[in-house]
């Protein structure tokens, strides 16, 4: 199949694609006579299990390292094991950082009751003056699917 037939059949952007090709997760495609990719089932299966992997909000290196466990099944898996429970504690901090984060913006929320003229929003101005230390950094690293 090419490409875009790839793309169909998992759900997955042709961007998406290449990129991970580039990341060398998924193996380069046999490349016909007009220089097309062209992907059999063997890629469809790994592109799945990438893409399930990437569901669980698994980083790029989690997912190598399960990638090299699946080319070795009769290997135990207690590494597996391992990378699956520290992604746990990865999550479970990240929990405990929106819910600090929450609370933030709660206590945000909180400086404008009653909405009035921009001049004298409550929020505007607790924006405006510098994040209490105790705040630490967990609201400037928000960003989505990082640990």
């Amino acid at each position: 199949m090419k490409i875009g037939e790839l793309a169909q059949a998992t759900g997955t952007p042709v961007e998406t694609i290449r990129f991970y090709e580039r990341e060398a997760l998924l193996p380069a495609p046999q490349r016909t006579g007009n220089n097309y990719r062209f992907y059999g089932p063997e890629h469809v299966e790994r592109l799945t299990f990438i893409r399930h992997c990437r569901s669980l909000d698994m980083a790029l290196g989690e997912i190598r390292a399960l990638l090299r466990f699946k080319e070795k099944p009769d290997e135990n898996c207690t590494g597996v094991n391992d990378l699956l429970d520290d992604h746990i504690g990865h999550v479970a901090e990240r929990i405990r950082e929106l819910k600090l984060l929450e609370k933030q913006l709660k206590a945000l929320r909180e400086q404008c009751r009653e909405t009035d003229a921009a001049a004298c929003c409550g929020i505007l101005k607790e924006l405006s003056t510098e994040a209490p230390a105790a705040s630490g950094n967990a609201g400037r690293r928000h960003i989505h699917g990082v640990h």
